[in-house]
């Protein structure tokens, strides 16, 4: 593994299992915007990367990027669309208050509804493998089991 910093507007690659590669920029306050592309290969330009789709933005540990597991390849300017970071939800299981929507852009949260909600990425921080888990079941077809959960919070 090789140390590096945590740069805005990097490209990340990230070996799936040794399936395949799958990309990601580095954002702001410690969240990565997953590309949907994924190749054999390493990525050859990474302009290719411009006009794919986002499958999400959602925050990681610090030290997947820092320890070098999924290492650098170059940067691009960050697209328009990846300049205010979405909102997130928060769920509280036990407590009357069961929904809140938080804004990773300025670290505030107020009470919402699940309507209101439904359509976001819970408010979390994710490991590596979780995300690996998360990119493969995406190319399979199959449910992530790390959002068994928030299937269950919206599927009425």
């Amino acid at each position: 593994m090789k140390r590096q910093k945590e740069t805005l507007g990097s490209i990340v690659e990230i070996n799936v299992y040794g399936l395949y590669y799958c990309y990601a920029q580095i954002l702001a306050h410690g969240n990565l915007a997953f590309f949907d592309y994924r190749s054999k290969g390493h990525i050859e330009t990474l302009s290719i990367l411009n006009n794919c789709n986002l499958l999400f933005i959602i925050c990681v540990y610090k030290d997947i990027i820092t320890q070098g597991y999924w290492l650098k390849v170059g940067k691009l300017p960050i697209r328009e669309d990846f300049q205010v970071l979405p909102m997130r939800f928060i769920y509280h299981k036990f407590d009357k208050l069961q929904f809140e929507l938080y804004d990773p852009n300025t670290g505030e949260d107020r009470p919402s509804t699940k309507e209101e909600c439904r359509g976001l990425e819970r408010c979390a921080v994710w490991d590596k493998h979780h995300i690996e888990d998360r990119l493969r079941d995406y190319y399979n077809g199959v449910p992530c089991i790390w959002l068994k959960e928030d299937y269950e919070i919206f599927e009425d």
